[in-house]
């Protein structure tokens, strides 16, 4: 049996991995290299990871145990613990830059906030109690009703505002699974009083290649594939019980590309009652600048600070001394600081004089698929249009193919549940 893997990212890579073992599987990639998002590059001998830090975790035994069959954990990888913090302004305990660093997840280091927003904070934390359990309606409900007024006009409004570019409003639930600790009241409290370092969540330890970060991953599964790159797909055709691809016939087609551009490329099969919703997916990209900043002993640093447009910095240079250049100045390191959207050099370089950790600009890449966004209908939809072209032995799972702002073991498990299905 042959069958088509559209896309060569995390996830087609992967389903293409668990399926050649038993079939004849080619994988079409339309760059002139497989590693979709998680792709990396060397700028003057440093590590630059082209869109986000890409880290492995799983809270799923089977994709931990296929993940290490496949990569060597003792050898190639190091395990740390993440140390992320929150840079708000003038909040609490102030650094050098004027800026409060107060340790991620922001709620449970109330403590280090000055004594007024202590007192504003455990305000609020006794309405939450008494609300406990009320359902909200979108994002914003959720962040005011978990965590409270405050915290949510210091950090969670004006950083999520970076991310969505949207009223908090019109956020949807559905992405929430798996992405913020869900702490009750009663656990907020506890942690603060024992100072207690949230363990919750998927990263909150994690392995790190030694060398050449995720572009390792990359290059581990793409190992005795059969990967055609420089293959953009212009045509998916159904022939019979099997599918003609670019002119090529195969019995069975997996894509894993982006949902947005199967109606104009999938043929004799039937997409109108979908097309319309397709169209009107949302989503956001990212520009992910790529600089030398001042060393520091962080993950990820989250920047919710209106003097800039940054919403976040990924301290790859902290994850393996590998990233860095032997050339970078003693006491820097090499990480990426990135902005929703696209946003020109000249106005990158304007937002990183007024950053923390004197950044100074190295190159920089905007990809324009990163942050899916959902309504309250597209999984239902996706999940119909899955179950209507399964009968006709197409396939699709990814983060832009599902619309799921997934992980990388997150897109890993997806792949690895479709294809025992196959």
């Amino acid at each position: 049996m042959k069958i088509a893997v559209i896309g060569g990212g995390i996830s087609g890579l992967s389903a293409a991995q668990f399926l050649c073992e038993k079939y004849d599987v080619t994988v079409f990639e339309k760059d002139n290299r497989p590693g979709g998002l998680i792709k990396c590059r060397r700028v003057n001998g440093s590590l630059f990871h082209t869109c986000g830090g890409h880290v492995f975790n799983s809270k799923r035994a089977d994709v931990l145990e296929w993940f290490w069959s496949k990569l060597n954990r003792e050898s190639d990888f190091v395990k740390a613990d993440r140390n992320s913090v929150v840079y708000v302004d003038n909040k609490g305990m102030v650094d050098a830059y004027g800026d409060s660093v107060i340790p991620y997840p922001i709620e449970n280091h109330v403590y280090l906030f000055n004594k007024e927003l202590q007192k504003k904070i455990i305000d609020d934390f006794v309405k939450i109690a008494k609300n406990e359990g009320a359902e909200p309606a979108n994002f914003e409900e959720f962040l005011k009703n978990r965590f409270g007024a405050t915290l949510y006009d210091i950090y969670f409004r004006p950083y999520n505002e970076k991310v969505w570019r949207k009223d908090l409003k019109n956020v949807p639930l559905s992405w929430l699974e798996g992405k913020l600790p869900m702490p009750t009241v009663a656990e907020m409290i506890i942690n603060n009083i024992n100072h207690v370092k949230e363990k919750a969540f998927v990263h909150a330890t994690f392995w790190y290649e030694k060398k050449d970060g995720s572009q390792h991953i990359i290059d581990t599964l793409s190992e005795g594939l059969n990967i055609k790159c420089d293959s953009k797909i212009d045509s998916i055709e159904k022939s019979g019980n099997g599918w003609l691809v670019n002119g090529e016939r195969f019995d069975k087609v997996v894509f894993c590309g982006n949902i947005k551009d199967l109606p104009g490329i999938l043929k004799g099969a039937d997409l109108s009652e979908y097309t319309d919703h397709i169209a009107a997916l949302e989503y956001h990209g990212t520009t992910a600048a790529f600089c030398e900043i001042d060393a520091n002993p962080y993950s990820w640093i989250y920047q919710p600070s209106g003097r800039h447009e940054s919403h976040r910095i990924i301290c790859t240079g902290n994850f393996s001394p590998t990233n860095n250049s032997e050339t970078l100045p003693k006491g820097r390191i090499t990480a990426t600081v990135e902005f929703t959207d696209e946003i020109s050099k000249e106005d990158i370089l304007d937002n990183l004089k007024r950053m923390p950790l004197n950044p100074k600009y190295l190159d920089h890449q905007y990809n324009p698929y990163t942050y899916p966004v959902q309504n309250a209908d597209t999984r239902k939809m996706i999940q119909t249009m899955k179950q209507h072209l399964a009968g006709d032995n197409f396939y699709f799972t990814g983060r832009f193919a599902d619309w799921e702002y997934y992980n990388m073991d997150v897109a890993i498990g997806a792949a690895m549940d479709l294809c025992r299905s196959l």
